[in-house]
């Protein structure tokens, strides 16, 4: 997925816009072996915001694109400009993968992209965009949505998490990690959009958790408890629980397999270690759970990951810390 092209109109939203930009436009990040060749794709001088953006092609260039990225669509009242949802469309019956971020989705659902699929948008206009595309599932409970060639993402920062993914799928969650380490946020969150609708966003190290999850992460390969979790955070099996839904958006266990995964990942992607070896340095113990707890999670086994990303990103010196970024189905 080499070539990417963002497709850029008036009334396209600047922030999405820049962190695709940011994303895909700037320098490789540590491990990459190659990165993206973006342009910006566009009818003419477009107003983007309070900015006047030049596009560096035409509309049309969107069909040699790999990856067509439709950024957030301001004025979602109006159906969008007929000669963007055309080249979208085909762009992707050229065979390139498209992404909306944010309310792009609406252009993908006008080029009849998202009919009879499962797709997300930003939750405040979820209702909407399934009032007027009725052959689209929206979930309004999740980050972004990956449905092979065609991926949506949630509003604003969500869009990050889709370009991280992509980055994911493309390159490996090394790379992935050393670009979100550049960006200076999470190379994956976990959850969805409801914990952040109406819940405020906890400071970094300002929630109840904040000494609890690095200290877990440092010990994935000991078995870890429940019990253990609330005795280290100095509370109750059931405040733990509330406490982590409200932080993570899931429960203790179901993150801790998580975290194991991503490790793991990491470790596939590079060392030469056994899977044996991966599951007990992950604390998921006998090489069959780790078999069986990664195909449900990452959707294939560790060995085929393993040959995927490790012609990507090359073996590494060592056993590695610290956990990778997921690939969630």
């Amino acid at each position: 997925m080499g070539t990417v092209a963002l497709a850029v109109t008036d009334g396209m939203l600047p922030f999405e816009l820049s962190l695709a930009c940011e994303v895909f436009g700037s320098h490789a990040p540590a491990g990459a072996r190659s990165w993206y060749r973006l342009s910006l794709c566009g009818p003419g001088a477009v107003r983007v915001g309070r900015f006047l953006v030049e596009p560096d092609r035409g509309l049309t260039s969107l069909a040699r694109a790999d990856t067509v990225i439709v950024p957030g669509w301001a004025d979602t009242d109006r159906d969008p400009p007929a000669e963007l949802v055309d080249a979208v469309r085909t762009a992707h019956e050229a065979g390139a993968r498209v992404a909306s971020l944010c309310t792009g989705a609406f252009v993908l659902a006008a080029a009849g992209l998202l009919d009879g699929g499962r797709a997300t948008t930003h939750w405040a206009h979820a209702r909407e965009l399934a009032g007027r595309h009725p052959g689209v599932m929206v979930d309004p409970d999740v980050l972004y949505v990956d449905n092979g060639r065609v991926l949506t993402s949630a509003g604003k920062a969500a869009a990050m998490d889709l370009c991280l993914h992509l980055v994911r799928l493309d390159h490996g969650s090394s790379v992935a990690n050393a670009l979100a380490r550049r960006l200076v946020v999470p190379p994956h969150r976990d959850g969805g959009q409801a914990q952040f609708v109406t819940a405020p966003v906890p400071a970094p190290d300002n929630h109840p958790l904040a000494a609890l999850l690095p200290w877990a992460i440092e010990r994935l390969g000991h078995p870890l408890t429940v019990e253990d979790l609330a005795r280290r955070a100095g509370m109750s099996s059931r405040n733990l629980g509330r406490h982590f839904r409200s932080v993570t958006g899931t429960t203790p266990l179901r993150w801790l397999l998580v975290q194991r995964i991503r490790h793991a990942q990491e470790l596939l992607e590079t060392t030469d270690d056994t899977v044996d070896a991966i599951a007990t340095a992950t604390g998921l113990g006998t090489a069959t759970t780790l078999r069986r707890h990664f195909n449900r999670t990452v959707g294939v086994p560790p060995d085929t990951y393993r040959r995927t990303f490790r012609s990507r990103t090359g073996p590494g010196p060592g056993t590695g810390t610290g956990g990778g970024a997921g690939i969630i189905r």
